[in-house]
């Protein structure tokens, strides 16, 4: 059946982020289609797995859900098959094939991968350094960083720098301004991978005017001249092949995208650094 709309009903007995990254990405495909999400997080026992069913029941459509709870989930598929809602568990699947390899698991608990652990610690201090580090900030600390990003301006430099930091990774980034010098502790990094972001001229004149549009701010400057933001980028990218940084054409990349490939590099660049 042909749709332009449907409801979505995330169910879980975490944050609902599994869910949500999952059931998008999906969506996604369907152009022209639009999901209604409606989500239930920390739904951990009968009383408030009642209220859900009762919302979903006044809208039914697709349910997916995580519930580690096994009396839970089949109140949710049993009512859910009452009236028409079809359900599926979105981890169901993964956790069969670690039973059938790894035997079961030891002690099932709702969140579990948000328990405040090492890892959980290593993302918040990259968090807070990212930040701290954000548009040039602070040059001189940048040996610390993990990756540093390099651009002109509009290229995605803190956003892909805050998705890394998400990631556990140190970021720092510096923005590369036409005249102004860059300094020298950029040039005398070891320990952090140096990456150059660049895009197509055309495409970063589309960004910086509807920057400027959104600021109420006029757009007769060099800042969205074509001819200038070109030997802008042509500028930044001699300066990566003089250098022999690794560069990325971020220009059709989405922000995900462009940190999978600095992940890769880190990765590389990690391995190499503890080599030598």
């Amino acid at each position: 059946m042909n749709r332009n709309y449907f409801h979505l009903h995330l169910v879980s007995d975490s944050t609902g982020e599994t869910l949500i990254a999952v059931s998008r990405a999906v969506a996604a495909q369907y152009q022209g289609t639009v999901s209604i999400e409606h989500v239930y997080p920390l739904v951990r026992n009968a009383e408030q797995l009642g209220r859900v069913i009762n919302e979903i029941q006044s809208a039914p459509g697709i349910v997916l859900y995580t519930l580690v709870d096994q009396e839970l989930s089949d109140e949710l598929q049993a009512s859910c098959a009452e009236f028409g809602a079809v359900t599926l568990s979105v981890l169901e699947p993964i956790v069969e094939l670690f039973h059938s390899y790894l035997g079961p698991a030891q002690s099932p608990r709702p969140g579990a991968q948000h328990m405040l652990n090492s890892e959980y610690f290593r993302r918040i201090e990259a968090l807070n350094y990212t930040m701290a580090h954000d548009d040039g900030q602070a040059v001189d600390d940048f040996e610390e960083a993990d990756v540093v990003l390099l651009g002109v301006s509009r290229t995605s430099k803190t956003p892909t720098s805050i998705y890394l930091a998400n990631r556990g990774i140190k970021t720092a980034n510096y923005p590369l301004v036409p005249g102004a010098p860059i300094p020298p502790a950029l040039f005398s990094l070891q320990r952090p991978l140096v990456v150059g972001l660049f895009a197509s001229p055309e495409r970063i004149v589309q960004i910086r005017e509807n920057r400027l549009l959104s600021l109420n701010a006029s757009d007769n400057t060099s800042y969205v001249d074509r001819q200038m933001v070109s030997d802008e980028v042509n500028q930044s990218k001699r300066l990566f092949h003089e250098r022999k940084w690794p560069v990325i054409d971020v220009t059709r990349r989405s922000i995900e995208e462009t940190a999978a490939a600095i992940m890769d590099l880190h990765r590389s660049h990690q391995l190499k650094f503890i080599a030598d």
